[in-house]
């Protein structure tokens, strides 16, 4: 495709969905919102369902639904762990290290400090599916869904690892500093140096395809319509006119993408440790709370994870119901998180990967199960009271009404958590977006991009939640398709470099920055 091609196509894709609701003509009982919603529901979600979601008849001969690609990344997160000699438990104290500082060398070659790098990566993980998506996943699993995502997310490090490692061994770096990186270089190129070229090109360009597009869903118009939720049970306004909060999330991500890596990583760093720290720490006033529920809690989710439960469809129902909800905030598998991690400054490629491996354990095993546990010990999850939550998928009104439960003033505090977990992802994701958007149609049409991502800002202010989340898994857990497959493929060349890196670490042959 020729740069002017790419430009046309990449402005047809910005102009068409306004020029959709300028050219719908909406009945009487309707409006311009409702009829977006419409054309996103039945012309995007349910045909993309049909074939991202096919369960090969599993709901007939095993009780629910196994959609393929949960199997996938299930399967695959046990590889790695196996393969990589259960890097996610003897790496966890290293990982500490090399994100602190103690290696780091101004020198090395990069544009973000390893911090930056997993800070960046975490902004775009540790967001909305964290407080929305866990409610969600409790809502329709039960509370047996929390230990299935813990189970998760400590597999998930293994393939956080393999991806964020090949992200390092396969990055460019321009003559300017810029650097590019994930999956759809080491796919090409690690691809290629097995002899699997035309492979390794396909499924570069299918990767940097379903990103790019996830980006406008999860990392973006998802986190607007879940904040929002949460924010208009505050800010009753809200409800009536959601467009001015969709302006307010325009102006704000826009003054942040504009500059970059290092603007979005400079970002990142100061906003990631507060909204975790301050989200960990009321979850746990929370629990404390009512620390009297608290062996009921742990029995409940015991007795949930492996007792089949008709009402939540059984083991094997909330056993993927889980996975599903800890692959979506983690996407662990995915390879996105390799995109950002490719920026740090190092010239040891595995400790990158060493680096990642904590995404998981913070964004799922952290954060993710304190949401959950403050669900359960409140009771929200099964109180008819909120029973059109659960229903209608609105897990951040879920999440604030168990905090409300507790103390009344809680949810402003929420609130503000909730804004900063939506405004890190999206900056994060347009990053992401960005790169795979450059890679398939050049560097030159980046703003092309970051003005189709404003518009999916504001678009997700007006979209309903179920919609959103149904888009957002598609071509999220889409993209391990390609990603996880060319893991497995290169697995072979990651692990002979992390037994080299090993033994260096090992042998002390790593050189520590002076007063570490």
């Amino acid at each position: 495709m020729t740069g002017k091609a790419a430009l046309r196509l990449a402005l047809i894709l910005l102009i068409l969905p306004l020029e959709t609701v300028a050219q719908t003509t909406l009945p009487q009982e309707s409006n311009w919102m409702t009829e977006i919603d419409r054309l996103v529901g039945t012309y995007l979600v349910a045909p993309l369902a049909k074939v991202l979601f096919f369960d090969f008849g599993t709901k007939q001969w095993l009780g629910t639904s196994v959609p393929f690609v949960v199997l996938w990344l299930l399967a695959g997160a046990i590889f790695f762990t196996i393969r990589m000699g259960f890097i996610n438990i003897r790496g966890f104290w290293h990982a500490i290290c090399v994100t602190k500082g103690d290696y780091d060398d101004p020198e090395h070659s990069g544009e973000v400090t390893h911090f930056q790098a997993l800070a960046s990566a975490l902004s775009a993980t540790v967001g909305l599916g964290n407080i929305a998506g866990v409610a969600i996943a409790v809502g329709a699993g039960g509370p047996g869904a929390i230990f299935w995502l813990i189970v998760a997310g400590l597999l998930g490090m293994s393939s956080k690892f393999t991806e964020c490692s090949l992200g390092m061994l396969y990055r460019k770096v321009d003559r300017d500093g810029t650097v590019s990186g994930g999956p759809m270089h080491y796919l090409k190129d690690g691809l290629q140096e097995l002899g699997y070229g035309k492979l390794g090109a396909f499924l570069a360009g299918l990767f940097a395809t379903l990103c790019f597009s996830a980006s406008f869903g999860g990392g973006c118009a998802f986190q607007v319509v879940q904040s929002m939720g949460a924010i208009s049970q505050q800010i009753p306004t809200l409800k009536q006119y959601p467009w001015i909060y969709g302006l307010l999330m325009v102006v704000l991500v826009g003054v942040v993408i504009i500059g970059g890596i290092k603007r979005i990583a400079a970002t990142a760093e100061k906003i990631v440790p507060l909204m975790c720290g301050l989200y960990v720490l009321v979850s746990i006033f929370i629990i404390l709370s009512n620390i009297s529920r608290v062996p009921e809690m742990i029995f409940l989710i015991l007795k949930g994870a492996f007792t089949p439960d008709a009402a939540y469809g059984g083991f094997l129902g909330v056993m993927v119901i889980g996975i599903r909800r800890a692959v979506f905030s983690n996407e662990a598998g995915i390879g996105s998180a390799s995109i950002a991690h490719s920026a740090a400054k190092t010239e040891e490629p595995i400790s990158e990967g060493i680096v990642a491996l904590l995404e998981p354990f913070i964004d799922t095993v952290v954060v993710c199960t304190m949401t959950g546990l403050v669900i359960v010990i409140t009771g929200v999850y099964n109180d008819p009271q909120y029973a059109d939550l659960v229903k209608n998928n609105n897990g951040a009104a879920l999440t604030a009404a168990a905090f409300r439960s507790t103390v009344s003033w809680f949810p402003w505090i929420l609130s503000a958590a909730v804004f900063l977990f939506a405004y890190s992802t999206m900056i994060s994701w347009s990053y992401y977006g960005e790169r795979c958007f450059s890679y398939l149609f050049g560097k030159q049409y980046s703003i092309v991009y970051k003005l189709m991502f404003i518009v999916a800002v504001f678009l997700g202010s007006i979209v309903t939640a179920t919609n959103i989340l149904e888009f957002s898994d598609l071509m999220i857990l889409a993209m391990s398709v390609p990603n996880i497959l060319g893991l497995v493929l290169l697995s072979g060349k990651v692990r002979s470099e992390l037994d080299k890196y090993w033994q260096k670490y090992l042998s002390g042959a790593l050189e520590l920055r002076k007063g570490a």
